[in-house]
């Protein structure tokens, strides 16, 4: 049989040789465009795979870094950063700092007593001074009157009837003052609920964040200036420049119950009828108070487990992190974590003193109302007094005034006169020395000019003269109050 061969029919040769033609059809103006400049319409630079590559290739590190420069590059494109310095990535403001026109109502707990707005009246147009303003005006009035002006807070239990009677005067006089007076107490006491609750959003772009003071490394420099400022008031309207709050020392033997004179029911502005009945004296407070579970102790043992407990709070507590609580910054969540003496005693105490027919324990038991009481100024004026001690530890423990973000932390508050008043952490602790190299030293040579009369040298039989020197800090415009920096001074019992 003879061999056959099938070679390819026409039909076949015919598709195939048109196929031809059109991918040469294609590939010819596709050439041609790549050789000019709409090329870039055709470049892919880096497939999406070797993205997914890369990204799984890099360390936790590599992670942060990626997104730590995206947030600068953000900012420097809102105006936050310089973009032409060249150490802006070392230099990025992380402060929290709120915006004081966008308050709003407040977070409250169910079954709240009151409405949810604490936002204080904002002045028409709004305009604030800053607080080293604040301190020049006050400086300059009390060198026309009596000269500097100190302060000192006592013991509760140890001030007598004269100081007693002016505390319920001023207290009565706050009370007294216009709803809409930014003095007035209830206004102050919601100055503490917007801070407290949510108030305020944080500023641009990290809006939808809510501050709150708590829980975190502002606790302390908050309530510091809070209470300096309602103390101002107080001595502004009592007619009395000198007047300081006493603190309510809980810690000591002697200061274990309620002060008294905070009992009298309906003859005392300093009186509080939302409190627990169950814990006037002469029941002593109990500093890790179990509200869910109250323990039953003598007075003896109450007063030994008291003791032991603010050992533990405060000597144990020996790192800011553990003492202070944890940073809060500019984008991060309210309420990182709390330090030692903020969870126990200050949160207890609250809980201890809060109502007992109110859903929330109000008033001092949550934060919302807590500053309706009265009580409330002395408890943190207290509070204050064991920030000062703690930083005297073991010769000296450091806080975070190293930290810029903490130090340039920013609050507003009303003044005695009305004045709203912008005011940074850093106000209220000294600032690190700044230590200056050999070069800087010789740059920035400073002589001291003294000129002395006859007259002066005549008078003085050796011949000699005494004189005073006040040396300014770098730091001056940070670092102003009454003298460089907000100062509480106590007598310790």
């Amino acid at each position: 049989m003879a061999n056959v061969i099938n070679y390819p029919s026409s039909r076949f040769l015919h598709l195939a040789f048109s196929l031809i033609i059109v991918l040469i059809i294609f590939l010819i103006p596709l050439i041609i465009l790549l050789n000019n400049n709409y090329s870039s319409i055709f470049t892919i630079t880096k497939p999406y795979f070797s993205y997914l590559t890369s990204f799984a290739n890099q360390s936790h590190q590599s992670h942060y870094l990626y997104w730590r420069n995206t947030f600068i590059n953000s900012l420097e494109f809102e105006g936050y950063v310089n973009p032409s310095s060249s150490n802006s990535n070392n230099n990025v403001s992380r402060a929290i700092s709120p915006d004081f026109t966008k308050c709003g109502p407040v977070d409250l707990p169910p079954h709240a007593i009151t409405p949810p707005y604490c936002c204080p009246n904002l002045p028409i147009p709004f305009k604030f001074i800053d607080f080293k303003d604040y301190i020049i005006a006050n400086n300059n009035n009390s060198s026309r009157s009596s000269g500097a002006i100190i302060r000192v807070r006592r013991a509760a239990h140890l001030v007598d009837d004269e100081f007693i009677a002016k505390l319920e005067k001023g207290i009565s006089m706050m009370k007294s003052l216009p709803n809409d007076d930014p003095r007035n107490f209830i206004q102050q006491a919601k100055v503490h609920c917007a801070y407290c609750n949510g108030g305020y959003p944080q500023k641009h772009p990290f809006q939808d964040q809510k501050i709150d003071v708590h829980r975190s490394w502002l606790f302390f420099p908050f309530h510091r200036l809070y209470i300096f400022f309602f103390e101002r008031i107080l001595g502004n309207l009592i007619g009395d420049p000198n007047f300081a709050l006493p603190y309510w020392n809980w810690d000591s033997i002697q200061g274990m119950q309620i002060p008294s004179y905070f009992t009298t029911p309906n003859s005392s502005s300093l009186f509080h009828k939302l409190r627990n009945y169950k814990h006037m004296p002469p029941q002593l407070v109990d500093l890790n108070y179990d509200i869910l579970s109250p323990k039953i102790r003598t007075q003896d043992q109450q007063v030994s487990y008291n003791l032991a407990f603010m050992y533990k709070q405060m000597v144990l507590a020996n790192t800011k992190e553990l003492f202070m609580g944890s940073p809060y910054r500019l984008g991060d969540s309210a309420q990182p974590g709390p330090g030692s003496v903020e969870f126990a005693p200050h949160n207890t105490i609250h809980d201890w003193l809060g109502g007992v027919d109110t859903p929330n324990h109000e008033d001092m038991g949550t934060f919302y109302t807590a500053a309706r009481d009265p009580i409330f100024y002395v408890h943190h004026s207290n509070v204050d007094r064991l920030w000062e001690l703690w930083t005297k530890l073991e010769g000296g423990r450091r806080d975070y005034r190293d930290d810029p973000d903490w130090l340039d932390s920013e609050f507003f508050f009303y003044d005695e006169n009305l004045n709203l008043v912008r005011v940074k952490v850093s106000t209220v602790v000294k600032r690190p020395k700044k230590m200056r190299s050999k070069e800087e030293k010789e740059q920035e040579e400073e002589v001291l000019v003294i000129e002395v009369s006859e007259s002066s040298r005549s008078n003085n039989n050796n011949g000699s003269v005494k004189f005073d020197v006040h040396i300014d800090d770098d730091d001056d415009e940070e670092m102003l109050s009454d003298q460089n920096h907000i100062q509480s001074f106590w007598v310790v019992s």
